[in-house]
């Protein structure tokens, strides 16, 4: 007997059950637009459906979801993505449509453990795990535990301020790494340069075709991850640092080159964490929902 995980997103649910240390299933199905109960219904039927195709019943589910969350209580306080999440009682509702425990996560920490207990950070004590994409998430765990902080809002990384007066950020602040370092950053600034809309994929086309001015954009993003990745380390004093999401693992070599100069230049005189690539891929939050749970109930 396994445990389950679900990986809760704003256009796909992926639900699985973890026994013996891997997925002994996966099944992947839409986010119902209407939100709400009727997410708690697909999520609960996805758990029913993993477990069929397990042949294996579960102890407990973890579930990631996305969304500033309030631990103590079960409940999403804010998900921008997914309709009526707002002040959502997501765990008490799912533990009634299951009848099962559920662990809560956020998805980016839970994308962290994974990282951290099966991936790239498998030997450490510590990591950071930082995420690079169309946002910037992570986590900090230390021990197979997850920071959560005092209100739940620990190792937001994606909003720690490395330019004051820069950008605005989409949490209302400015000069975030959020702001300035994701994909979103750098196609708002490819059309302030071209003048016309440019994907992140063809910004990044352009670039390795030796483009001086999306090289400027790419390595300009790439000098503020350093950047943010050093403030971090001095933050969290990790043993080790995992780098991961489609910027980080599609921008390319000169990409992460420059990340590390920055981020030594930011790290002199003190010790420098080594950063090593995530592993576990799409897969890494779904992992780390299922060992939410199974941490909690001894299946891991």
């Amino acid at each position: 007997m396994g445990v389950i995980g679900i990986d809760l997103g704003g256009t796909k649910i992926a639900a699985g059950v973890f026994s013996g240390g891997e997925l002994r299933s996966r099944i992947t199905v839409p986010t119902p637009e209407a939100g709400g109960q009727a997410v708690i219904e697909a999520m609960a039927k996805a758990a029913q459906t993993a477990m069929q195709e397990a042949g294996e019943s579960a102890k407990a589910i973890g579930l990631g979801t996305p969304g500033p969350l309030d631990y103590t209580q079960g409940v999403i306080k804010f998900a921008p993505n997914i309709a009526g999440f707002t002040n959502f009682p997501i765990r008490d509702l799912l533990e009634k449509a299951t009848g099962l425990k559920v662990y809560l996560e956020n998805d980016a920490n839970a994308a962290a453990l994974a990282e951290h207990v099966l991936g790239a950070a498998k030997e450490a004590s510590s990591s950071l795990f930082v995420t690079v994409s169309t946002g910037v998430g992570g986590g900090f765990v230390l021990d197979n535990r997850v920071l959560h902080g005092a209100h739940g809002q620990g190792a937001e990384v994606g909003h720690i301020t490395v330019l004051p007066g820069g950008p605005l950020c989409g949490c209302g602040l400015d000069g975030c790494l959020e702001a300035l370092a994701t994909g979103p950053a750098m196609e708002r600034m490819a059309l302030a340069v071209y003048k016309t809309e440019v994907t992140t994929r063809e910004l990044f086309a352009r670039f390795e075709a030796k483009d001086p001015r999306a090289a400027r954009i790419v390595l300009q993003a790439a000098h503020y991850a350093g950047i943010g990745l050093a403030s971090l380390v001095k933050a969290f004093d990790p043993e080790v640092i995992v780098l991961g999401g489609g910027v980080a693992l599609n921008a390319g070599p000169a990409y992460l080159e420059e990340v590390q100069r920055s981020y030594q230049r930011y790290m002199e005189g003190w010790i420098a964490p080594p950063i090593y690539m995530a592993k576990l891929g799409s897969e890494a939050g779904l992992l780390g929902a299922a060992l939410t749970a199974g941490l909690e109930v001894g299946e891991v």
